[in-house]
């Protein structure tokens, strides 16, 4: 009988912690704001004062780690990590604090773990099954066919789309488009790496991760205090996550921020998250997404007990 298992993933643009029981009880699910990909895509490096947040946040998950008994554990690292020159620096502090040798996922590992996670309890779809998991630095998308799970990573996350594009407050429409056209390429480039892509039959199924899809699950439900069984499984048509995206694109910041259902930390970035996420939902003809609050975390966790 193995004891308590811990699963953290760094981000981006939070942090987040999963700590589950030997018999698979979650003990503690954890989620902080940190943008450890704070400018990273401008200067390559990851600031110093995102290294501190970032690290700030680690020890305090150590702590909980410690007080429910963690014998083992994964600490992933993404894109913010793999694309900044002192990554390796910040993995070695991140090993250090957390006890646990902190790994950078390349962005197909990435994609498979969100993959597990997030079907965790879901029948198959009618026809393929799709996982999209909009990160800060990159979005995955991950597709189940005839028994072959094929993954890309595109370098487009509601950060990176944000910080290179949505410049102004609110965003003007030029600065739009020029997001949407970042977009249209990255999802080129993953129709090239997974040619079936162009294929998805009817009946599939998309399901959505991350914060972007989340904080929308909550908007739609004007949801002032997170509840994760009335966010986990929601349904966003098409049309809503369209819808939603052109509201908040008109608001400014503040006024995003003082939305219910807006999770602190997002208001600045949720507009490039739904661009990539309606841009991805819209190019595969598919009507919606399904919410899911399973995702990497829960991914790898099963990866450690040898699921």
């Amino acid at each position: 009988m193995i004891g308590a298992l811990a699963a953290i993933d760094c981000g981006t643009n939070s942090t987040r912690l999963l700590i589950e029981s030997s018999d698979g009880e979650v003990l503690a699910r954890e989620m902080r704001i940190t943008r450890l990909g704070q400018g990273v895509d401008a200067t390559g490096r990851l600031a110093d004062e995102a290294l501190e947040r970032t690290l700030s946040v680690l020890a305090s998950y150590r702590e909980l780690m410690d007080a429910h008994g963690v014998v083992a554990g994964r600490l992933a690292a993404t894109s913010a990590a793999r694309d900044a020159s002192n990554g390796p620096e910040f993995l070695e502090a991140a090993s250090a604090i957390c006890g646990v040798e902190a790994e950078i996922l390349s962005g197909i590992e990435e994609g498979r773990l969100s993959f597990a996670g997030a079907t965790v309890g879901l029948d198959a779809a009618e026809g393929w099954d799709l996982v999209l998991d909009i990160g800060g630095g990159s979005s995955e998308i991950v597709v189940a066919a005839d028994g072959v799970i094929e993954a890309h990573s595109m370098q487009v996350g509601c950060v990176r789309v944000s910080e290179r594009t949505l410049l102004g407050d609110p965003p003007t429409q030029g600065e739009l488009a020029v997001a949407e056209a970042m977009v249209a390429d990255a999802l080129d480039g993953a129709f090239e790496a997974i040619p079936r892509l162009a294929e998805v039959p009817v009946g599939s199924r998309m399901v959505g991760l991350a914060g972007t899809v989340a904080t929308l699950a909550m908007l739609d439900q004007h949801l002032g205090d997170y509840d994760r069984d009335a966010v986990h499984h929601h349904w966003l048509s098409l049309e809503s996550i369209r819808s939603w995206r052109d509201v908040l694109a008109a608001e400014t910041v503040a006024a995003r921020s003082v939305r219910p259902g807006m999770v602190p930390g997002r208001e600045d970035v949720i507009v490039g998250g739904l661009i990539v996420l309606a841009a991805t939902i819209g190019r595969l003809g598919l009507d919606g997404c399904l919410t899911s609050e399973s995702d990497i975390l829960d991914g790898l966790i099963a990866s450690q007990r040898g699921r």
